[in-house]
């Protein structure tokens, strides 16, 4: 009985094991291609990760880069994976995502200043590629349909390289402005073409086919210009959340990009056009532009490139037929854009470096080329045969290759070149100023962050800095202090922006605020005003005072009724003889910021010589600003600019301090003028240093 026991035993000891080993070992190297989704993903990860820094090694553009990966592990190359369904949803989201940034970071200042001009050059860019590649391909022996349509594929142009010119801080330039501007005009033409022919050979076409489709595209074109940015205004008023913020902006893009697709056109034209309209709303310091940026650049764009690159089928090359195909398609494609950005560069008086920018920006395809080339190889004529051959086809595949390899290196070579020349727009120059917050109540953090973020000068090294005062030993004081650090680091943060924070005591909040200003080597103080709160006196008492008396350098008072993107005019008031103030230019370049970043218009309101002295300085540091100047004589009553106030309206009053050659004796007034006319509206007052050669360095912003 025992021994049987024993046996039973073993057995069991002997199943077990087989068990366990059967759990553990069944581990196979996989097949290819790889199906299981985590591997899919992994490897993509693991592409977009090690490729852009062997490229860097190699001298080669990371975009490029991500290109011949994908034909590496493509279908056509080691099969390694396949462009299954993910690389289509991943693909069409990085390709709207790239019409989308570059429509959302267009100078719109520049496009409506040049509005002519830039509609100029899309013609241009699109009909010297039509031309020579309808008389190349007719050579080729292709009939005028086959020969239009792939005359198109060279018209059209894609802005992949455009990710370049954002990480060189050349997107403000205005060749960039052109040929992203002269996008829209070439891509909508291609697509017009491609429905065009089409269309010619669809069944079920009428005569009112075309005049059908041109009038969907107008109106669905229209509502999405004029429809959208009210909504996104309101919810822009409504909804602060960054998570919230983002899906609706990013529900937007698509929803456009689907109602263009239901007209009948591609869908990079709606994602076009709701850049367009997000413009003046996602101002490009925001913690939002920092999210969609970074969500496009490290997944979506790059998963878009990698689906281009298991497109192409470099087997193709040892056919004579597709060679010969191949070489004109590129020649003639590269060729007809280098032609149309030499004529734009010598039009426009441009650099010889904006010359290659504008190529590197148009000379690359992806979007519409794919799509001219997949709607050609489906199109089906009546003796069986397809409008579009492989050979059509694959030359197709690899002028995308070729044209993004040749645009990339364009384009980082010409922004690399500008960025080591210093040409940047005067108003985006380096500057040490640091921006530091003093923050007490959490519900007025958000406002101020925001502010700072707007008026602090491009590129600059130096970290934001939070300070918050503490004048006893409260611990629920203590405790809020805290807490209104946090979120003013954690707001900074979401814009890619580092912040410092301090809590101090002090013995009241002057003495701390005039400490700390020195510590920091401070130039400018803002004070945040809570909305239902009486301006200066008595709200301040002796605390508004003791500021003016004890700190001698810039102090803007700022309140936000409404969230600062939202805002569409400013309403500048400056007293006469401000331009004789040593502090003037540093009011007026944060002005400038201010106005710039929101891209609104302004109406600046002062005497005559003082405007005319205003507009010359802006002019002379080459700031580009939509004003309107207004002789302004009702300095003892401000009702009439109080009518003409609107909900997202900002009226910004430059102070004059005592004994200073600006200060008029209405000021003694001003303080109950402002609250009788301006206690429900966005308020910003500002008041210049006493000494210029404390100013430059760091602005102090205070949420009372």
């Amino acid at each position: 009985m025992q021994k049987f026991l024993s046996k039973q035993l073993h057995e069991r000891d002997l199943s077990f094991r087989s068990e366990l080993l059967s759990t553990l070992m069944p581990l196979s190297w996989p097949t290819f291609p790889i199906e299981n989704p985590t591997w899919i993903f992994f490897l993509v990860l693991g592409i977009i990760l090690l490729a852009p820094a062997l490229m860097r090694r190699l001298h080669i553009p990371s975009i490029a880069g991500l290109i011949i990966a994908g034909i590496v592990i493509g279908p056509y190359g080691l099969n390694v994976l396949v462009r299954d369904d993910s690389f289509e949803l991943f693909g069409k989201v990085g390709l709207y995502y790239i019409m989308f940034l570059a429509a959302l970071e267009m100078n719109l200042r520049d496009i409506s200043n040049s509005r002519l001009q830039t509609f100029l050059f899309g013609l241009l860019t699109f009909a010297i590629p039509m031309s020579l590649g309808f008389v190349a391909n007719s050579l080729l022996g292709y009939g005028i349909a086959a020969a239009m349509l792939m005359a198109a594929m060279y018209a059209s142009h894609t802005l992949v390289s455009y990710p370049i010119v954002l990480r060189y801080g050349v997107s403000k330039r205005k060749s960039v402005s052109l040929a992203v501007g002269g996008t829209i005009i070439a891509d909508t033409l291609t697509l017009l073409v491609l429905a065009l022919i089409s269309g010619s050979y669809q069944t079920n076409t009428s005569d009112l086919y075309w005049l059908w489709l041109l009038l969907k595209v107008l109106a669905i074109g229209t509502a999405i210009l004029f429809i959208f940015p009210r909504i996104s205004r309101f919810f822009f008023r409504k909804v602060n959340d960054g998570v919230v913020q983002y899906i609706f902006v990013l529900g937007l893009v698509f929803l456009s990009a689907g109602l263009m697709e239901l007209a009948g056109m591609e869908g990079i034209l709606g994602a076009f056009l709701a850049g367009l309209v997000l413009n003046r709303l996602i101002p490009a310091t925001s913690p939002l532009m920092n999210h969609i940026e970074f969500i496009g650049n490290a997944l979506f764009i790059p998963y878009f490139l990698i689906g281009v690159g298991m497109l192409i089928d470099l087997r193709s090359l040892f056919q004579l037929k597709a060679i010969e195909v191949a070489l004109v398609m590129i020649g003639v494609s590269v060729g007809s854009k280098w032609l149309a950005a030499t004529i734009g560069q010598l039009t426009h008086k441009l650099k010889p470096v904006d010359r290659a920018l504008i190529f590197g920006l148009t000379g690359s395809r992806a979007a519409a080329t794919l799509a001219i080339a997949l709607v050609g190889y489906n199109i089906l004529l009546p003796d069986g045969s397809r409008l579009f051959d492989d050979v059509i086809l694959n030359g197709a595949m690899l002028l995308i290759l070729v044209s993004c390899i040749i645009s990339s290196f364009s384009t980082e070579w010409a922004s690399r070149k500008i960025m080591l020349s210093k040409e940047i727009e005067p108003i985006e120059k380096p500057a040490e100023d640091r921006i530091v917050l003093a923050v007490n109540a959490p519900a007025h953090v958000e406002p101020l962050v925001n502010l700072a973020l707007t008026i602090r000068t491009p590129r600059s090294t130096q970290p934001l800095a939070a300070i918050n005062i503490v004048t006893d030993d409260n611990p629920k004081q203590q405790a809020q202090g805290k807490e209104s650090l946090e979120l003013a680091a954690k707001l900074s943060a979401a814009a890619n922006i580092r912040m410092q924070t301090h809590l101090r005591w002090s013995v009241n909040i002057v003495s701390g605020l005039s400490h700390a200003m020195k510590e920091l080597d401070a130039s400018d103080l803002l004070i945040g005003l809570h909305r239902k709160t009486r301006l200066m006196e008595p709200f301040f008492g002796s605390l508004g005072s003791d500021l003016l008396a004890t700190i001698t350098k810039q102090i803007i008072v700022y309140r936000a009724m409404q969230p600062l993107n939202t805002i569409r005019m400013l309403h500048l008031v400056v007293p006469r003889s401000a331009e004789f103030e040593p502090a003037f230019s540093a009011w007026a370049d944060r002005v400038a910021l201010l106005a710039s970043h929101l891209d609104c218009q302004m109406q600046v309101y002062s005497g005559n010589d003082t405007l005319m002295a205003l507009q010359q300085y802006w002019e002379k540091t080459g700031v580009t600003l939509r004003c309107h100047y207004e002789p302004y004589n009702e300095w003892n009553d401000f009702l009439p600019l109080a009518n003409r106030m609107r909900p997202n309206h900002l009226v910004i009053f430059v102070w004059a301090r005592e004994n200073t050659v600006s200060r008029h004796p209405y000021f003694n007034m001003l303080a109950t003028q402002l609250e009788k006319y301006f206690s429900t509206r966005n308020l910003m007052m500002i008041m210049p240093a006493q000494n210029r050669g404390t100013i430059g360095k760091t602005s102090v912003l205070i949420a009372k």
